[in-house]
């Protein structure tokens, strides 16, 4: 597994959200985006992130910020998903693993002795140029949506 860098440009987006929409990353040309890579819908982990990036959406929306979060779901099971935890924003079904694979996300994964292919917790904001401007490759679910505020607001 081999993260994308700093300052690399960010490959393409493309897949359905949990409302059935096409969703591109070119869509949101001009504008900041938290691309957040999680493992499975409605675990605890995934759960605390989402919810934080759902409590701190307003904050994003003020700076201009959009937040798109992706996994190897289903477009149904993000439906539910989102609709149980009244989640704001778009979550991105990839299920035939090409934009985990294009970010450096997929791979070996260990739990509780046992190995396994997954996606690992990557955070990467991209520019309003679409290039990577910061990667976050340790992920704590519960505060991580502020970590990234705390960084926007030193850099507007």
């Amino acid at each position: 597994m081999t993260l994308l860098s700093v300052g690399a440009a960010a490959p393409p987006v493309s897949g359905p959200d949990q409302f059935g929409r096409q969703v591109s990353l070119d869509e949101y040309r001009g504008k900041k985006v938290v691309l957040y890579f999680y493992p499975k819908d409605d675990t605890p982990g995934c759960t605390k992130e989402a919810c934080a990036f759902r409590d701190n959406f307003p904050n994003f929306k003020k700076i201009g910020a959009e937040v798109l979060g992706v996994s190897i779901d289903s477009g149904a099971k993000h439906a539910k998903f989102a609709d149980k935890y009244q989640l704001p924003f778009r979550l991105v079904a990839d299920e035939d693993k090409k934009i985990v694979e294009s970010y450096g996300v997929w791979g070996k994964k260990k739990f509780m002795g046992r190995e396994y292919m997954g996606t690992s917790r990557v955070t990467y904001l991209i520019d309003e140029q679409g290039t990577i401007e910061m990667v976050w490759p340790k992920v704590t679910p519960a505060s991580h949506a502020e970590e990234i505020l705390n960084y926007l607001g030193k850099k507007t």
